[in-house]
């Protein structure tokens, strides 16, 4: 299945576990050797009162994450197709918390992704060393004691981006230079830290706007920021361009999966972190590599944030799968 180009393969499980490891995972994304997909969605049972489906996600590179917007779109038209339901709206629960799927008149689907997070320990992003950019945030710097050091600033900061919507910093992440340097992977090195506004949308990422998605160095800095120490869980890494209040150009390098053609949490991130610095209206087009997203959210920090977007099946089969793949 695929949701505007984000592409899965789903696993029915609501009849029994499959036993599945992680190198099975990684086996059946694989697009040399296995079937080929960006991340592996499996359909459990419900888990309890009040919700449809579990919903489980693996990355193609193994591992379990918290949510996936594309494929929600396309699990709750899997559960239809294949008569699990007969429902037009679903619950389903996920790592990242319980969110709610909705087939509309017109084939798409809208997902209620739940409110952003912008409580640093629970994107999780661990600001220690780090500076908010007083620019980039109203009242940032006002946050802090003149004379705090740079963790004081960043709990200061923090605090008041999680209760104040017109406070709101970007940080500063240094990528292979002096400092908190990322894992070595082999990258050269960027000279000039990058500007990123973190929000978890039951994971974590990290946003930066750039002139153009075309120029921008995705491939360069995505794993970068994606391994940076500050973020425990890795991060997604979210690159963005405002054409205008109500349009937005995007590319995404997932956690665990490189550069795909779309990312809905990506996109509901984008959309978040541009209605809290006050570039964006409260629904925007997302223009991505494989599609339109459409993205809405009032800026109220409890409201949940609304994604609709297409998804489609592309084929049905059965596959062997390696005792040790």
């Amino acid at each position: 299945m695929q949701g505007a180009g984000n592409d899965f393969v789903v696993l029915d499980e609501t009849r029994g576990p499959l036993g599945l490891t992680t190198a099975h995972y990684r086996f059946l994304a694989d697009r040399h050797f296995g079937v080929g997909a960006d991340q592996i969605l499996t359909v459990r049972p419900s888990p309890g009162a009040g919700i449809d489906f579990e919903y489980v996600i693996h990355n193609a590179d193994g591992g379990e994450v918290e949510q996936c917007g594309n494929g929600a779109r396309c699990f709750v038209r899997f559960v239809r197709e294949q008569g699990l339901t007969a429902k037009d709206a679903v619950k389903v629960k996920t790592q990242g918390g319980v969110i709610e799927l909705r087939m509309q008149p017109d084939g798409r689907v809208t997902v209620n992704m739940g409110a952003p997070v912008f409580e640093l320990a629970r994107i999780p992003f661990d600001p220690a060393g780090l500076v908010p950019d007083a620019s980039a945030g109203a009242g940032a710097a006002d946050a802090a004691n003149a004379n705090a050091d740079a963790d004081e600033a960043a709990a200061a900061a923090s605090a008041a981006s999680a209760t104040a919507t017109d406070v709101w910093p970007q940080w500063p992440l240094a990528l292979g230079v002096s400092g908190r340097e990322p894992h070595a992977l082999g990258q050269a090195q960027v000279p000039v830290p990058v500007q990123v506004a973190v929000v978890s949308m039951g994971n974590p990422h990290a946003v930066q706007i750039v002139a153009d998605v075309d120029t921008a160095p995705v491939q360069e800095t995505g794993a970068l920021i994606e391994h940076h120490p500050a973020f425990p869980k890795r991060v997604n890494a979210g690159f963005m361009q405002i054409v205008s209040r109500s349009q937005i150009r995007l590319r995404v390098y997932e956690r665990g999966a490189g550069e795909t053609l779309a990312c809905g949490t990506g996109a509901c991130a984008a959309v978040v972190a541009g209605i809290r610095l006050g570039l964006l209206d409260s629904c925007v087009d997302v223009l991505t590599r494989g599609g339109q997203l459409t993205i809405e959210w009032s800026g109220a920090l409890d409201a949940p944030v609304l994604m609709t977007g297409p998804a489609t099946t592309v084929f049905a089969a059965e596959i062997d799968i390696p005792d040790a793949p």
